[in-house]
């Protein structure tokens, strides 16, 4: 039975170690596992690592869709390459995940049961070639923008894994402008696949930064615990400011007749975004959520024996160095 006394002086603990942790936050220095935290950080960092992780082992699909079908040896080569980025980066952002308490396996139960949510820009399909060009220029590229910040995020073991992931990422931005820019400089029809490309992929793309600032439950909260340094429409903007001079140089059209600089507001003015499509995906009702998810259970099924056989080898092991031991 806790007493009076004793309830008084927990909270005076709790108290100074919130001052503690808010006077880390104010002078821009790292938490580490080991610090306390507030249970209310610990939750935030868990919910936004861990669907960071999902989103980027679920990434590897549609891309992985073109590597049987890659126009050549040499762009097979580079998706594989590609594709097994994605999944280290997903293995970075699990293990960070875990410096919080949370394990693997739950993290995993989690995103095949369909109660963790991902990216919903992996929710489309990539029907042409020209896709895997339109996702490294736009969604990478949207990604770098959206994480190279990330790199400065107040916990430790998050922002060290986005350096490493933000530069591969450059790569991949870069090979999917190198496969438009091939497009472009190619046939009629090739150009036409490139341009009907971005024209499905930029508003998902512009969707990747979450709802508008004044519909974003948890931007204000992340900010303030510097695990995000801006938010989602501050994110957008800059985006759009990127793509604006490299569209050009690639020769494609951007799908918003209304895209200008407002001199005056010093943004960019675009069309109405269609937030309803956006919480439709996100609710699992996208063109591929279905298949998204199906896909990770069935492989996740059929990998048991990978690690079931992991585990054993390992129990071996263990007993050898303790029979050595003894």
């Amino acid at each position: 039975m806790t007493t009076a006394t004793e309830a008084q002086t927990s909270a005076e603990t709790e108290a100074e170690l919130q001052a503690e942790f808010d006077a880390l936050i104010a002078a821009d220095q790292r938490i580490e596992p080991r610090d306390w935290m507030p249970a209310a950080y610990r939750r935030t960092l868990i919910r936004q690592i861990s669907q960071h992780a999902h989103s980027e082992i679920i990434g590897m699909q549609p891309e992985g869709n073109w590597i049987t079908r890659a126009p050549s040896l040499k762009r097979k080569a580079i998706l594989m390459a590609k594709v097994q980025d994605e999944a280290g980066h997903g293995l970075y952002l699990y293990s960070a995940a875990q410096t919080l308490g949370i394990t693997r396996d739950e993290m995993t139960r989690q995103l095949i049961a369909g109660a963790a949510k991902y990216s919903s820009i992996f929710n489309y399909p990539t029907p042409t070639w020209a896709d895997m060009g339109a996702i490294g220029w736009l969604v990478d590229g949207a990604a770098i923008c959206n994480q190279v910040p990330l790199c400065r995020a107040s916990y430790g073991p998050y922002g060290r894994a986005m350096v490493r992931i933000c530069k591969e990422e450059s790569f991949h931005q870069r090979q999917g402008f190198e496969i438009l820019l091939t497009l472009m400089r190619g046939t009629d029809a090739q150009r036409e696949m490139a341009q009907e490309s971005v024209n499905r992929w930029y508003w998902p793309a512009l969707m990747m930064f979450g709802p508008p600032d004044d519909q974003s439950p948890n931007s204000a909260q992340s900010t303030a615990w510097k695990i995000k340094r801006f938010s989602n429409d501050e994110l957008r903007q800059r985006f759009i400011g990127m793509l604006v001079p490299q569209a050009e140089a690639l020769g494609v059209t951007l799908p918003d007749p209304e895209l200008r600089w407002d001199a005056e507001a010093e943004r960019w003015h675009t069309s109405e975004i269609d937030w309803t499509e956006f919480h439709e995906v996100i609710a699992g009702r996208g063109p591929m959520n279905a298949v998204r998810i199906q896909n990770r259970r069935d492989a996740h099924k059929e990998g048991a024996w990978v690690r079931e056989a992991a585990a054993a080898y390992a129990e071996k092991k263990s007993a050898r160095l303790t029979e050595a031991a003894a």
